[in-house]
């Protein structure tokens, strides 16, 4: 068997199919390997180039398959997509990535160090806490209202109202329903615990980490962004500059662009929602300080409200993250401290 050069493999739970070629690009193999055999199969190799698809695992295998000297490139599933020849199966699947990891003009995504995946762990942990507490109060005031009771919106309102109601013996609630939101109230305690002890880690990894104390510097970013930025950078000379890194996040406009005329819309919503969403909060705070006054003066703040005025609050908050974005970038890239034009 001639020597191989480039590999592609689809990764599952138990079954993965490999497929290879050698430095012509003729296919000189394509095999299943069960769990066990995937360590064990690359250690017989000599050193090559693996891609694989940046889903759910792919972290472990690239750890584990460049820990036996091979050089792991993982790509996005839909640049893997336009190389799928024939129907839809493992084995196409692999050679697919497998010709789309030789592309010169190809996009990786950047490997976590085992660091930021931890990082990245207590961000999902703490959305996941959120998500079910947002969930837990929803159910309560939908309850109450059944019963004629109505509490406005807000996690502050239910904290502050939902035990009078459930010990105030002159509403409607049968003690079947009291007991159900007593409940209720107790999880919601819960999980504010659990949330306040994933920021409390948070904290401590911003406080300790040099490249976090940078990021917070920069108006719109607080402990919370500047940890999740840490993970996503990744390393920050993978990005060319500060503009690939937002379009990385999704913060830049989508094209529908031919015949040389030029159509932009909204942005690309690409990469992580969660990040996206933190970096447009943070500029809503910035322009809300603008807007009572709090804000230093200076060229960034007749920025922001000539955008505010040009374009609207929403479409300035979007443009304060992209900026946003790129200021990071290149704190990240550079090592250097933020300063506030004056």
């Amino acid at each position: 068997m001639k020597a191989i050069t480039t590999i592609g493999i689809d990764l599952a739970k138990n079954s993965f199919s490999v497929y290879g070629v050698d430095a012509k690009g003729k296919p000189v193999l394509q095999r299943t390997l069960s769990r066990s055999g995937v360590v064990r199969f690359f250690a017989n190799l000599p050193a090559c180039l693996v891609g694989m698809e940046a889903c759910a695992s792919s972290e472990y295998w690239a750890r584990e398959i460049e820990s036996l000297g091979h050089t792991v490139r993982r790509i996005h599933p839909r640049y893997v997509k336009a190389y799928l020849l024939g129907a839809k199966n493992d084995a196409n699947d692999a050679a697919a990535i497998c010709e789309a990891v030789q592309r010169p003009n190809m996009r990786f995504v950047p490997h976590k160090s085992p660091e930021q995946v931890d990082i990245q762990c207590v961000h999902r942990v703490r959305q996941g806490y959120v998500h079910s507490r947002t969930a837990l109060i929803n159910q309560a005031r939908g309850l109450l209202a059944e019963n004629g009771i109505v509490i406005r919106q807000g996690t502050a309102q239910i904290r502050a109202h939902l035990p009078a109601i459930i010990a105030d013996e002159s509403n409607t609630l049968s003690g079947l329903m009291r007991r159900n939101l007593a409940s209720l109230y107790d999880s919601l305690c819960f999980l504010d615990r659990q949330i306040t002890e994933q920021e409390d880690i948070l904290k401590t990894i911003a406080k300790e980490n040099e490249a976090c104390k940078r990021l917070m510097q920069i108006p719109g970013i607080g402990f919370i962004t500047a940890t999740i930025l840490l993970t996503v950078a990744g390393v920050a000379s993978n990005f060319k500059n500060g503009r690939e890194f937002a379009a990385f996040l999704g913060l830049v406009p989508r094209q529908n662009s031919t015949g040389g005329k030029t159509k932009l819309f909204g942005i690309s919503k690409r990469g992580d929602k969660y990040i996206r969403t933190l970096l447009i909060h943070g500029a809503r705070a910035v322009l809300r300080s603008l807007t009572v006054g709090r804000m230093a003066e200076g060229r960034h703040s007749k920025w922001l409200a000539d955008l505010v005025a040009r374009r609207g609050t929403k479409r300035a908050c979007v443009g304060l993250a992209n900026k946003t974005a790129r200021i990071a970038w290149s704190l990240l890239a550079q090592g250097t401290q933020y300063k506030l034009a004056a």
